[in-house]
């Protein structure tokens, strides 16, 4: 088992490095990184806002209505004392935040991770467990359209390619990642590509590759594949009529710095990475003219010694802040955003009013930032000031057995 590590428990009970953490019990900073090369002349603008989503916390949706209940779905794990019964059923009222309970999809093993499709119709579920799986369940009628494998062990995050036609999925405990077509229902095809992180070797207390994100760029052009076991973001390309990858480009992390999680600014020219094992962040520039990404130097996350096991940000629409959810220290870290997404100026850490918060989320219009907390079993929800950068805590924590994803549409 690695150190700094975190569940996934598959059907022999095993304990994985991702359910093994989530069962253990500032001063201002800046960090910022060199921009990219323009491209050549007929590529992407560089700092232009993407028209397609950022890879995110959660995927893009119709924007909300601003009253009345939305709907609100939840990740849990199936395995284990004091588990989930499936993907939990809820809704918010977009003025108050206010959660209210409204039952369980059940048939899908260890949903810990959900997004949905461009069109609002499909909801997706990983099924983390030794057997991967991905699973539809079709919205509003929560009717399951069937699963397939992943082809490796312990899936945790999955994503929708900008253009609806497939399903990006990263199998932590095999390390590698899964391209599925999805047809115009919104169905799950046989997979078409899978490819295994076989270098460079692992980083320092590491036993192998690690995939925990695989998502798009904004500009549609190239995937992105973190993986915390060998410290590397992967660039590959999508072949859009096949299905397959081509890989294009790799960047290294810190060795020992365990990248988890990234999340684009809007301009679509920057993205802010979250480092698990050694507790800090870091600035990337992206170029959407080759896909290479430069990962900036590590920084604080504000949360002090020793590791809180940063899990992931979630940036506002306006591209002036930027939220990073820390589980060991139970916080959310506030960043300003400067110099068009080249700089994070640390501001200070909020309480996040439940225990290790494993997973945080905007609703679509921005007002609401909901927060999973998966040792206290708990939904907690801050109304956010998209000026100011302000966090306000509202209402009292939901209960949801071992919440470890919340995903407001």
């Amino acid at each position: 088992m690695s150190s700094g590590a975190e569940p996934s428990r598959g059907p022999g009970g095993g304990w994985s490095r991702r359910r093994f953490v989530g069962a253990l019990a500032g001063a201002a900073a800046i960090t910022t990184v060199p921009a990219p090369a323009r491209p050549q002349s007929g590529a992407s603008s560089v700092g232009a806002t993407p028209k397609t989503p950022a890879p995110a916390a959660s995927p893009s949706a119709p924007p909300a209505k601003r009253s009345g209940p939305r709907p609100l779905y939840l990740g849990t794990y199936t395995s284990g004392e004091g588990a989930g019964k499936g993907i939990g059923l809820a809704t918010y009222d977009a003025e108050s935040g206010a959660v209210t309970g409204g039952g369980v999809v059940t048939g899908v093993a260890n949903p810990s991770f959900l997004a949905v499709h461009p069109d609002g119709h499909t909801l997706y579920a990983v099924d983390e467990q030794d057997a991967g799986a991905v699973t539809a369940v079709r919205l509003p009628g929560h009717e399951v359209l069937g699963s397939r494998s992943t082809g490796g062990a312990g899936p945790c995050h999955l994503s929708v390619h900008p253009g609806g036609r497939w399903l990006l999925s990263a199998n932590y405990t095999s390390g590698s990642v899964a391209v599925h077509p999805l047809d115009a229902s919104g169905a799950i095809g046989e997979r078409t590509d899978l490819v295994t992180h076989s270098s460079p070797a692992p980083g320092p207390g590491q036993q192998g590759p690690h995939a925990h994100q695989f998502a798009a760029t904004p500009d549609g052009g190239h995937l992105l594949a973190v993986d915390l076991g060998t410290d590397t973001v992967y660039t590959y390309r999508l072949d859009e009529s096949e299905g397959t990858l081509a890989e294009v480009s790799r960047a290294a992390a810190k060795p020992g710095a365990g990248p988890r999680h990234l999340t684009f600014h809007p301009g679509g020219r920057y993205a802010y990475l979250a480092d698990e094992v050694d507790n800090t962040v870091a600035v990337c520039g992206y170029d959407p003219a080759d896909g290479r990404l430069t990962i900036g130097a590590p920084r604080s996350t504000g949360t002090g010694s020793g590791t809180s096991y940063p899990a992931q940000f979630v940036v506002t629409a306006n591209g002036s802040y930027a939220f990073l959810a820390n589980r060991g220290h139970n916080s959310l870290t506030r960043y300003a955003i400067e110099e068009d997404g080249a700089r994070l100026r640390l501001l200070d850490t909020v309480p996040v009013g439940g225990d290790f918060p494993r997973h945080i989320a905007l609703s679509p219009d921005g007002r609401l930032l909901f927060a999973a907390n998966q040792r206290s079993g708990t939904v907690t929800v801050f109304e956010v000031d998209d000026t100011s950068g302000e966090l306000r805590r509202v209402g009292e924590p939901f209960a949801s057995p071992v919440a470890v994803c919340a995903l407001p549409l």
